[in-house]
């Protein structure tokens, strides 16, 4: 058995992603990666999940955003026991070797036999194909009727053309080629393997690869407009709960997969949990309103959760998230791990204090730098 993975000091940015057979420590323990396949827990593997989280971690989970679910809150003698508890729930590969691999990041609105669903399921049974790639490159399945996922990052993509076909697209290219009904898992491999000799490995990431694609993978084909996001509410597969901050209590999934008439609980990379079936209904901890002014901030743990940050970041979000307009976003660091993206509002932890910025990253020059909550409070009339 592998050994679990000590956290970084400093500003370092990782260049690897924990998972169940690699966790990595963190301020409050080990934190441990699931990645339920095709984004789905039965209600059995929910219930057993959330089990596992309180008899082997603090009970705290988190909805990543690749669809994962972190257990936070392990120890080193409290992890070969949970292994085993996820062995048994059929949500880990006994190869750490395939679990390490299988990042794949699926449209959550499939349903079964649709392109998506055949897709996904298939390279998931291929993944023992792909060459060695650096641990954050994953792939895209978004293969319904308008694409879903077009704003979330994977560096091997299929998506739906504007004129209906199927596309393979490589991140940081706009347009795609055509494929043929069934032959996209091919063209995925394929595309990898050109990534790892093509100098892919040495750029880290499919969109920082600046070499020239194949000719059979070139094409000027526009992916289709995209979809209207998802909200929480009704939704056609059942009921769209958000998840404040992406943490969910391990309580709280018990309850949600003993609802009547839940068959299944599909995660998504937007912190939203969908229950298929059953009627919408108020669950502790979850929201059903779109409007929720916390489901428009992205909040890393923060202090002393994460050993990466200097300063609190939730409890901070909470308070000022019904007085600012638009998006906010509260990093511990400049890291930015909660939101990749530029934000309305930007609080950067550094040092102990604040720096913000408006329209920016985390990390980027700040409008105002060195600001104590106090000050943070006044500016934003959250008194």
């Amino acid at each position: 058995m592998s050994t679990p993975q000590g956290g970084s000091s400093g500003g370092e940015v990782r260049g690897w992603c924990p998972d169940a057979w690699r966790p990595m420590m963190a301020g409050d323990g080990l934190l441990v990666r699931v990645k339920p396949r095709l984004g789905r827990l039965t209600p059995a593997q929910a219930a057993g999940l959330a089990e596992a989280a309180l008899a082997c971690g603090s009970g705290s989970l988190d909805v990543t955003r690749r669809a994962n679910l972190q257990i936070r809150g392990v120890s080193e003698a409290t992890w070969p026991g949970l292994l085993d508890r996820l062995l048994a729930l059929g949500l880990i590969d006994a190869d750490g070797a395939d679990e390490s691999s299988r990042n794949i990041l699926v449209s959550p609105e499939w349903t079964p036999g649709d392109d998506t669903h055949r897709i996904a399921a298939a390279l998931h049974e291929r993944l023992g194909e792909l060459p060695a790639l650096p641990g954050k490159v994953g792939f895209v399945i978004d293969a319904g009727a308008a694409p879903l996922l077009s704003g979330e990052p994977g560096d091997f993509r299929i998506d739906r053309g504007s004129q209906g076909a199927l596309l393979l697209r490589a991140e940081g290219r706009a347009v795609g080629v055509g494929l043929r009904h069934g032959a996209e898992v091919q063209a995925l491999l394929d595309l990898a393997q050109w990534f790892a000799e093509s100098g892919g490995i040495a750029a880290g990431r499919m969109v920082r690869h600046a070499a020239p694609l194949p000719d059979w993978a070139s094409g000027s084909a526009q992916p289709a407009p995209p979809k209207t996001a998802l909200a929480p509410g009704k939704h056609e597969l059942g009921t769209a709960y958000g998840l404040p901050f992406g943490r969910l209590k391990a309580q709280t999934l018990i309850q949600l997969a003993q609802t009547p008439g839940v068959m299944g609980i599909r995660t998504t990379p937007w912190r939203i949990l969908v229950a298929e079936g059953g009627a919408p209904g108020e669950v502790d901890g979850l929201s059903i309103n779109p409007h929720e002014p916390l489901l428009r901030v992205d909040a890393c743990p923060g202090m002393p959760e994460c050993p990466q940050s200097s300063v609190e970041t939730r409890t901070l979000a909470r308070r000022l998230a019904p007085h600012v307009a638009g998006r906010l976003h509260v990093s511990g660091c400049a890291k930015g791990c909660a939101h990749s993206g530029a934000a309305d509002v930007v609080l950067t932890g550094r040092g102990g204090a604040y720096d913000l910025c408006l329209g920016q990253r985390a990390g980027a020059p700040p409008l105002r730098a060195g600001l104590d909550i106090d000050s943070l409070i006044a500016h934003f009339g959250a008194a």
